[in-house]
């Protein structure tokens, strides 16, 4: 791989940041974010990403390849926890299984965030209806992770099952970031161009600089979830570093296949190697409770997420130039 699409990631501005924030960390500065402004972080940037993305698929319309590209995020966001669990089970009980596979089978949105950043900043084109790929890619692991846990899983009774169904889909399809960032999207849909243009300046021109802001603070809290991981294990971790890859090597291929334009087919190749660290853990511990949170937890925000976005941007979008060129 080229250096120069490492160095091009690694030196942007906002991965920067959050290795700044594990660095402050590991020197034990007291450096700190105040606890309302991380949530503040987070809203700010699933309604700038949606209100974009609203707006840029008011100016496209649903097309055959719009709903084509749909589709595959939906099928991909099935089948990793799926295959993902088969793998688990060789080595770790079912219950951690379940988690973990639902955990890596949904999606990272800053992850994709910074993935768009860096097609911003490299010049290549993506359709903003992938905001809506996102938004079907992370509730399918949860139903999956349920579906997963009544067959394979001791059940509990049947009240506490049925309570515990009835609020983990409530999770799945109604959880604060899915139901923001649909919303913003749809909004973005009905005021279309005239209603981007009176926004972008608060969404779209600041948009790198709170994207710092929040990365900073995934540095700290990254970092400080680093020591859990002498508890998961060599197997694991390897799993956390690998998985993604071999995901995104399937989103590549089926990408490729179906002929999806270069800079979608990226979005669906990191969309796919990323995993949850809010939606899905929260309701696996609801699910779950089996499961041990110090496993799948770090394993995402501590492995996966680091990895994603300091080298495997630059890795999946070798493999998007090895096939489209």
């Amino acid at each position: 791989m080229n250096i120069d699409i490492i160095l091009q990631n690694m030196l942007n501005p906002p991965v920067l940041f959050f290795f700044l924030g594990m660095l402050a960390i590991f020197l034990k500065s007291d450096l700190t974010i105040p606890q309302p402004l991380p949530k503040l972080f987070s809203l700010y940037l699933l309604i700038a990403i949606g209100l974009h993305g609203g707006h840029e698929l008011s100016q496209s319309g649903l097309s055959t390849y719009i709903f084509k590209a749909l589709l595959i995020a939906v099928v991909m966001s099935m089948l990793i926890p799926v295959y993902s669990f088969f793998i688990l089970r060789m080595k770790i009980d079912v219950y951690n299984a379940i988690a973990i596979a639902a955990t890596f089978g949904s999606i990272s949105a800053v992850t994709f965030i910074t993935g768009i950043t860096y097609l911003d900043t490299i010049g290549v084109a993506h359709g903003g209806f992938m905001v809506a790929s996102m938004a079907l890619m992370e509730s399918p692991a949860i139903v999956i992770g349920l579906v997963f846990a009544a067959l394979f899983a001791k059940s509990p009774d049947a009240e506490d099952e049925n309570t515990s169904i009835k609020e983990i889909l409530r999770e799945a399809f109604l959880n604060p970031s899915v139901f923001l960032l649909i919303g913003a999207l749809a909004i973005g849909i009905l005021t279309g161009d005239k209603g981007w243009h009176s926004m972008e300046p608060l969404f779209g021109t600041l948009f790198k600089g709170m994207l710092a802001f929040f990365l900073l603070d995934m540095g700290l809290v990254a970092a400080r979830k680093i020591h859990e991981l002498k508890k998961v294990g060599l197997f694991l971790i390897g799993f956390a570093l690998i998985m993604p890859m071999v995901n995104a090597s399937v989103a590549v291929a089926v990408a490729y296949f179906f002929g999806i334009e270069k800079g979608d087919a990226f979005l669906l190749a990191l969309l796919s190697a990323s995993a949850s660290y809010i939606a899905v853990p929260a309701a696996m511990r609801l699910s779950v409770p089996e499961a041990n949170p110090g496993i799948y937890l770090p394993l995402s925000l501590a492995v996966t997420f680091p990895f994603n976005i300091s080298l495997g941007i630059p890795l999946y979008y070798y493999m998007i130039t090895t096939f489209w060129g």
